[in-house]
This record gives C-alpha cells, structure tokens and sequence, in this order.
C-alpha cells in the first residue's frame, strides 16, 4: 500500500478545513484567503502528488474547498467525512502532518476576528482525535 499522499487524501483534508470555516454557519472570504495562503507557503512543500493534470495535488484543498462553500454543505458533514477517511487511512496522518493540519485549521479559524466558539469546539474534537489514535 502506497503511503504517498494522494488527491483522496487532499480532497478529505479539504474537507475539514471547509468544515473549520463553516463553523459558524458561514464561509467568508477572509477564511478561503488564508487557506489559499497556506497552500502556498506550506502545503506545496509537502510531496509531489500530482493530479491528472499535472498539477500539486495540494491545489485539491483549494478546489474542494471552494466547491463545497459553493453547495453550502453542512460542516458537521464535512467534519465527519474527513474522520471517517482519516480513520481508514491513518498512515497518511503522521505527526508532521498532523501538525500541519491543526497548524492550517487554527488559522482559518483565526481569519476573521478570532476564533468563534463553533470554531473551538471542533477544532478540540479534531485535537483530540489525532490524540486517540485508533
């Protein structure tokens, strides 16, 4: 089995992090912002998955991102969706990238004017998760 991130492992990040920002019922501008910034500055850096295209598959938490704020999914779905991947995958989530995770998650929560109690809740159930590791 391949432990190189793949596109599935950027889509399900995605998810989390859209989760992240729709917290509190809305998405803002501010939070894809931030996000867009890490993937640069971080998230580049971190393999060399590609798409279909040839593209950083790190571009995935982007393009998910900003698909799911157009269809207002529900956060609490997305949340669970990234748990439920993480859980089957646990390999990908090493403490590097756990780190890098919870270092882009806190960031998007802290976009625009600090981080809301909606924001802090899960923030602290995903902490908590990659404590208890299965």
């Amino acid at each position: 089995m391949s432990k190189q991130l793949n596109i599935r492992f950027y889509q399900n990040v995605a998810k989390l992090f859209y989760a992240i920002a729709a917290a509190d019922k809305i998405v803002r501008e501010e939070e894809f912002d931030r996000l867009k910034n890490i993937v640069k500055r971080e998230w580049l850096a971190v393999d060399d998955s590609e798409d279909e295209f040839h593209t950083d598959a790190a571009y995935q938490l982007e393009i998910v991102f900003e698909w799911l704020r157009s269809k207002k999914i529900a956060a609490a779905t997305c949340f669970n969706e990234f748990i439920d991947y993480k859980e089957e995958h646990e390999y990908f989530f090493t403490e590097a990238i756990q780190k890098l995770i919870l270092k882009t998650a806190h960031e998007i929560a802290a976009s625009f004017h600090g981080k809301n109690k909606s924001e802090l809740i899960m923030l602290a159930k995903l902490d908590l998760n990659f404590k208890n590791k299965v």
